[in-house]
């Protein structure tokens, strides 16, 4: 059960005080887990990626990291240079300020820009950060991403005041149907609330506190 669990983690360390000891730290605990991935930001991958190379645990970074507000040009060389590295899954932010907009082609057009610059190296996950949009903007969020040719929808950074709800991934599960991943992140923290998000359709959990879920404890992180 628990390794069955372990598969759905991807064991994140996303903080902008973290230091190469606490990235160590994850990657033991996602070596003797065998967690589906470490998610670090994009300095850490070559460091990761040296140490997780010889196991099935994956290196995933992030891209346009947190606001996605970013040029499409600089999110598709922070995603190449990421591949390079030895990053084999990329979660980007959408340009929320654009969808809120109604600027749905411009969304799309940047999603794809970093499908295009990862196709058959890397997965990519479309961050959408739910806690910002109304549910129409999260359903459009979502067509963009399928549209684009993402292979994730991800519900949160943790970053704008908001992590991942049952209703969200629920809503992201119906929207994207069978075709896509949905990644939920961001306060899920225990193994109830894991288990809840997994029930409502995720495929894969964002969460720093993953040794904590699969023990059954309550964590303490945010992201």
């Amino acid at each position: 059960m628990r390794k069955e669990l372990a598969k759905y983690i991807d064991h994140t360390q996303l903080k902008p005080d973290t230091t190469k000891e606490k990235i160590k730290e994850i990657i033991d605990e996602a070596r003797e887990h065998t967690f589906a991935s470490v998610c670090v930001n994009s300095y850490w991958v070559p460091y990761c990626y040296e140490n997780l190379k010889d196991t099935d645990v994956k290196v995933c970074t992030v891209i346009g990291f947190p606001l996605g507000a970013m040029s499409t040009q600089a999110k598709v060389f922070e995603t190449e240079q990421a591949i390079k590295d030895g990053a084999t899954e990329a979660d980007m932010v959408i340009n929320v300020g654009e969808l809120k907009s109604g600027n749905d082609n411009a969304v799309k057009q940047d999603i794809k820009a970093v499908v295009e610059a990862a196709k058959n190296r890397a997965l990519v996950k479309v961050i959408i950060e739910t806690s910002l949009l109304s549910r129409d903007e999260k359903i459009r969020a979502c067509e963009l991403a399928k549209a684009a040719g993402a292979d994730f929808v991800k519900t949160s950074t943790g970053f704008s005041g908001g992590g991942a709800t049952v209703e969200d991934v629920t809503l992201m599960r119906e929207t994207v149907g069978n075709d896509l991943g949905v990644k939920a992140s961001g306060g899920i923290r225990d193994l109830k609330s894991t288990n809840e998000v997994i029930e409502a359709g995720a495929t894969r959990v964002g969460a720093s506190a993953g040794v904590e879920i699969l023990a059954g404890r309550d964590g303490k992180s945010d992201y």
